[in-house]
């Protein structure tokens, strides 16, 4: 048999591209021989020429556009859609062939049932659910808006879901869009056409990411064991590690501020039996932080096994918690309780009738009880001996290792504004907090406040190179920035990343390291400025202010030094 296919797809680039592969692989698997065109933008393609058609025995079109078929007349052809090639390339085209008919004159049909206006429902979530989840939900709503979507957004922040999706709305939608950094929940997408993406690209690369979203949709089938391939997994570990730190965050804040209330009464007040001081760190310290590590390794776990997951991760947190591993060892342990209880949900197989005990007993007992094995024989001491001496360490080194390591912490907090290496140094200055080890969060902090109003300082110095916009999202941008969000800055980020992001790391650097110098101690990761309202929270503050200042004039400086050079785009207001 011998055919000629095109394909094409309304963008050509994703879709046309696949169809081809595919529809190439079923003709050599069935014997056939196939001359094809694909129809694409990004790859260079030959059309097929007069004498490959005359040859043919039929012409197949894969489309979701209109395709001219004025030089298939007096042939038999057949039409389909890319979604009937994408499920079954083969069987498509033997059908094709049996339906082929013979095209007397040229009618272009288009065959897309899809409407223009496409019904889209998202979900955007980040680790501290705090500044990416609202700035990649607005960017998505007014993406859609601009080309006649209808979209509504859910975010699930720290204050939990909002604007949350109807059934009916799910039902309706042509598209969902999942642009989360932490595992949330998909069992009610289950059948619809769905495209997952991260909440940084959303938020940077919205009308890239759109049109990715209706190109490279797929059908999503839910079910309680995820067969994602390796490379997904490696993804994976990361948003797994973030499920916990985001779940984690607000027992550490809450935990930290009431501590730094106990010491309103004084710095050894707490140690008054019966003492209001006293309750106030049992509290915050002996309740509060003593949940942290497990908190953070049960959520993990859950992230990796659902719930399943969750009770073998909490022991094994707690595991990590009293044996001295800290938060590597609790970090450790969600990742072990995690995968074994995965693996029991996916390759043991029992009979029906005991199916049903998989979830609530034999998962969390075997896996519970190969996780505790395993961290007080195997990993326990190891981390723990670690832990101890990174504490030891931290605790003792001299004022050059401290600035250095400052430097180092704040740079990595100014990189990316929010992405892995930000979340990388911040979940290390929170991991720390268990072990009463203060300083690094303070000189985190710190440095995390630079760049949003480092961004707000430059636009005000320097008004004429900043278009009127620009202008007014500087003021946003150091306000957020006050408010310890640095992704403020990452509208400039992403429009100017050249200059702006090795001016926030410098002024970041140089924060961080001035924070150690002067021994800044923080007793809650988060909160900014706002902060200072809770007495003893960061000590000392007027030298912390000193290092937060220096770094945000360094980077607005810096900025304002570098736009100059750009001519003027606007008056002055």
């Amino acid at each position: 048999m011998n055919v000629t296919i095109i394909t094409a797809c309304p963008s050509g680039v994703a879709n046309s591209i696949i169809a081809a592969g595919l529809l190439e692989k079923a003709a050599q698997s069935l014997g056939w021989t196939a001359n094809i065109e694909c129809q694409s933008d990004i790859i260079p393609s030959q059309a097929v020429s007069s004498q490959q058609i005359e040859q043919s025995d039929f012409v197949l079109i894969a489309a979701n556009r209109d395709v001219d078929d004025s030089r298939f007349v007096g042939k038999k052809m057949a039409r389909v859609s890319i979604d009937q090639v994408l499920t079954d390339a083969e069987q498509t085209l033997k059908i094709s062939a049996e339906q082929a008919q013979l095209l007397t004159s040229s009618s272009v049909v288009a065959i897309s049932e899809e409407p223009q206006v496409k019904k889209i429902v998202a979900i955007t979530a980040c680790p501290t659910g705090v500044a990416h989840t609202f700035m990649a939900a607005e960017a998505l709503e007014e993406e859609g808006k601009r080309r006649g979507h209808q979209i509504k957004v859910e975010t699930r922040g720290s204050v939990g879901a909002k604007n949350q999706l109807t059934e009916q709305e799910i039902a309706d939608a042509d598209l969902v869009i999942i642009a989360a950094d932490i595992e949330v929940p998909l069992d009610r997408f289950s059948g619809k056409k769905m495209y997952r993406t991260k909440t940084s690209l959303a938020l940077k690369k919205t009308a890239e990411e759109m049109d990715k979203a209706f190109e490279l949709a797929t059908i999503y089938q839910h079910s309680g064991s995820s067969n994602a391939s390796s490379s997904e997994e490696k993804k994976g570990v990361y948003k797994h590690l973030m499920t916990g730190v985001s779940h984690m965050l607000p027992v550490v804040v809450a935990g930290g501020l009431i501590i730094a209330l106990s010491f309103v009464f004084g710095i050894e007040a707490f140690k008054v039996e019966g003492s209001l001081a006293a309750a106030l760190m049992t509290i915050g310290g002996g309740s509060a932080f003593a949940l942290m590590i497990p908190v953070l390794a049960g959520f993990i776990a859950f992230s990796i096994a659902d719930r399943p997951g969750l009770a073998p991760g909490l022991i094994g947190g707690m595991l990590a918690s009293s044996t001295g591993a800290g938060f590597l060892g609790g970090i450790a342990a969600g990742f072990i309780a995690g995968y074994a209880a995965k693996f029991i949900a996916d390759k043991v197989s029992l009979p029906q009738s005991m199916e049903a005990l998989k979830p609530i007993l034999i998962i969390p007992f075997v896996a519970s009880l190969f996780t505790g094995l395993v961290m007080i024989y195997i990993v326990g001491g190891p981390v723990s001996s670690v832990m101890a001496a990174m504490t030891e360490f931290l605790n003792n080194m001299g004022s050059a290792n401290a600035v250095l390591l400052g430097v180092i912490l704040g740079a990595m907090m100014c990189f990316d504004l929010g992405g892995p290496i930000n979340k990388a140094a911040y979940t290390f200055g929170v991991g720390l907090l268990a072990s009463q080890t203060y300083a690094p969060m303070a000189a985190i902090m710190a440095a995390g406040m630079v760049p949003a109003m480092g961004m707000g300082l430059a636009t005000f110095l320097v008004k004429e190179k900043f278009e009127a916009s620009e202008r007014e999202a500087g003021k946003a941008s150091f306000v957020l920035g006050l408010c310890f969000i640095s992704e403020g800055a990452i509208p400039f980020a992403a429009k100017d990343p050249m200059r702006v992001i090795p001016s926030c790391m410098l002024g970041g650097a140089l924060t961080g390291g001035l924070s150690m110098l002067f021994g800044a101690k923080l007793m809650a990761p988060h909160g900014g400025l706002f902060v200072l309202l809770i007495p003893n929270a960061i000590s000392p503050v007027l030298m912390y202010l000193v290092a937060i200042a220096a770094g945000t004039l360094v980077t607005g400086f810096t900025y304002a030094f570098l736009k100059a050079r750009d001519k003027k785009v606007a008056t002055a207001v």
